[in-house]
C-alpha cells in the first residue's frame, strides 16, 4: 500500500485495467441519437461503415458498462503503460497551500501525451478487419503523431491532414508523423474538394478542425472502403479507450489511501478530459461529493459560450450530425497555440453531463495559462503542453481558493501532454507577443445561424 505523502504512485503490469469503461448505461439520460447528415435520419451501423470497422461501430453503440481490452493490446500498452500518478508537492509548497494536488503522467507515452491510448486501440481494430490504409485529421498534432507511432506498429499507411496553422507553428509535429512513416498534409489543401472549395473563397484560411475533419472524412468515403477513417476525439469509442486513464487513477488513489474532493483536465474535444473523469462520474452521481471541472479556452468556448444543440462534426457537412455544445460548424478559431482545444462542437457525453451540471466548465485566457505552466516547469520540472497547461491553471486557482479558507482537498489533474514541441508558444509568451484573444459573442451568434435544420 503506497502513503499519501510519496512522490510518486505506480502500478504493476498485473494491476493495469483489462477493460474499458462504457459510460452510455450510466448516464442520467439516454444520449440524443446522432443523425445521418444527408437525411437527418438516425444514424445506422451501415451509415458508419463507410468510416469505421465494424467493432468500433459496435463499441460507439455499446451499452455494455465494460469491454474487454484484447491481450493483443495489452502488450502494446505495456511500452509505457500503467503510467505513473505524481504527487505534486512541490508545486503545493511553491503555493503555500494545504491542498493535495496529484496528477496523473500521461506524458510518458512514446508520441508524448494521452493519444496513443485510443491510436493503437483504433489502428487494430481496422487492421483485424483486413483495413491497410487510414486517414485523421490533426489539430496540434499529437492525434496526428499517436497515430502515426499507432501505424508505425501495426504496419499501416497513414495520411494526415493537420490544421495549418499549427503545420506552421509546430514542424517538428509533422517530423515526428514522417519519422513513423505518415504523410502530413496542411489543411485547408488542394487535395480535396472540401479544402479546394476552403481555399478559393479564403486562400489564407488558417484551418479548423473541422476543415480538417473534412479532409480526412472525404478520402475515406471515396475510398471505396479500402480506406478508413480514424478520430482522435468526441466519438464514445475514442472516449472509451482513454478511460483506462481514469481507471488507472482510481486505483493509484486507492493504493494511496486518499479521495479525490476536485477533478480537472483540458478540453477540446473532449477525450483526454472524459477518459479521466468518466470512471469517477458515477460515483459523483451516487452522492459522492466530488467537482468534475473541464477547462478551455476562452478564445474557443465551446461549453461556456455555445449553445447544446445538434449540428455537424465537419465544416463540409460529412460528418454525422451529433446533440453537443458547439460554437456552430462554420467557426474558424484564432490560431491561438493550445491547437488541441479548437474543435468548434464538443464529445457528445462530456456535453449531456455539463447539460446536467454534473460537469462544471470553465474557460480561460492564454497569458495566466502559460504563466501557471512555467511555474509548474520550474516546481515539478516537465514543461506541460499547452493544453494540459489549461487544466494547470486551474488546479492553481482551486489550490490557493484552499490556501484562503484553510481546507485540505485533494486535487487532481490529467497531465495530457508535454509541451516539447511547443516551445514556439513558450517563447510567444516570454517575450510578450501572446494575445489574450476572447471570440467575440457576435461571431458565434453568425456562425450558429448555420446550424442543421433537421
Amino acid at each position: 500500500m503506497a502513503k499519501d505523502d510519496e512522490k510518486k504512485i505506480f502500478l504493476t503490469e498485473d494491476e493495469m485495467p483489462r477493460q474499458w469503461y462504457n459510460i452510455n448505461p450510466d448516464l442520467p439520460r439516454p444520449l440524443d441519437p446522432p443523425l445521418n447528415p444527408q437525411n437527418g435520419k438516425p444514424l445506422t451501423p451501415e451509415d458508419l461503415s463507410i468510416l469505421f470497422p465494424m467493432e468500433l461501430i459496435k463499441q460507439e453503440m455499446s451499452m455494455e458498462r465494460f469491454i474487454d481490452i484484447p491481450e493483443e493490446l495489452l502488450k502494446i500498452y505495456r511500452i509505457w503503460r500503467p503510467s505513473p500518478l505524481v504527487r505534486a508537492k512541490e508545486l503545493e509548497d511553491f503555493l503555500g497551500t494545504p491542498a493535495r494536488i496529484y496528477y496523473k503522467n500521461e506524458s510518458v507515452s512514446p508520441p508524448g501525451s494521452h493519444k496513443p491510448n485510443t491510436a493503437v486501440a483504433q489502428a487494430y481494430y481496422n487492421k483485424m478487419e483486413g483495413v491497410k490504409e487510414l486517414t485523421t485529421e490533426t489539430g496540434a498534432g499529437q492525434w496526428g503523431s499517436a497515430l502515426s507511432f499507432a501505424c508505425s506498429l501495426l504496419d499501416m499507411k497513414l495520411t494526415v491532414y493537420m490544421v495549418r496553422c499549427s503545420y506552421d507553428q509546430k514542424p517538428y509535429r509533422k517530423l515526428m508523423m514522417k519519422i513513423w512513416g505518415a504523410e502530413c498534409i496542411a489543411s485547408p489543401s488542394g487535395t480535396t474538394e472540401s479544402g479546394r472549395a476552403i481555399l478559393k473563397d479564403d486562400p489564407d484560411c488558417s484551418g479548423s478542425l473541422g476543415m480538417a475533419i473534412s479532409e480526412a472524412v472525404e478520402v475515406a468515403a471515396k475510398s471505396g472502403g479500402k480506406i478508413k477513417y480514424s478520430l482522435g476525439s468526441v466519438l464514445n469509442h475514442v472516449l472509451m479507450h482513454q478511460t483506462i486513464v481514469g481507471l488507472e487513477t482510481k486505483k493509484q488513489l486507492e493504493k494511496a489511501g486518499v479521495e479525490p474532493d476536485i477533478l480537472i483536465g483540458c478540453v477540446g474535444g473532449g477525450s483526454n478530459f472524459a477518459g479521466f473523469a468518466f470512471p469517477f462520474v458515477p460515483d459523483k452521481m451516487a452522492g459522492r461529493d466530488i467537482r468534475i471541472i473541464a477547462v478551455e479556452p476562452i478564445a474557443c468556448p465551446t461549453l461556456t459560450k455555445g449553445p447544446f444543440a445538434y449540428d455537424y462534426g465537419d465544416t463540409a457537412k460529412m460528418a454525422p450530425i451529433a446533440k453537443m455544445y458547439t460554437l456552430g460548424h462554420d467557426f474558424v478559431p484564432k490560431p491561438i497555440h493550445a491547437g488541441g482545444l479548437r474543435y468548434h462542437g464538443m464529445a457528445p457525453q462530456v456535453s449531456l453531463l455539463v447539460n446536467e451540471k454534473i460537469i462544471e466548465a470553465v474557460a480561460l485566457p492564454q497569458n495566466p495559462v502559460f504563466k501557471a505552466a512555467v511555474d509548474f516547469a520550474n516546481t515539478e520540472g516537465i514543461i506541460p503542453a499547452p493544453e494540459t497547461a489549461h487544466a494547470i491553471k486551474t488546479v492553481v486557482d482551486e489550490a490557493l481558493k484552499c490556501k484562503e479558507t484553510g481546507e485540505e482537498k485533494v486535487i487532481v489533474f490529467n497531465f495530457s501532454g508535454h509541451g516539447h514541441f511547443d516551445l514556439g508558444a513558450y517563447d510567444a509568451y516570454m517575450s510578450g507577443k501572446l494575445e489574450d484573444y476572447e471570440y467575440p459573442d457576435e461571431k458565434i451568434k453568425e456562425s450558429l445561424k448555420n446550424l442543421p435544420k433537421f
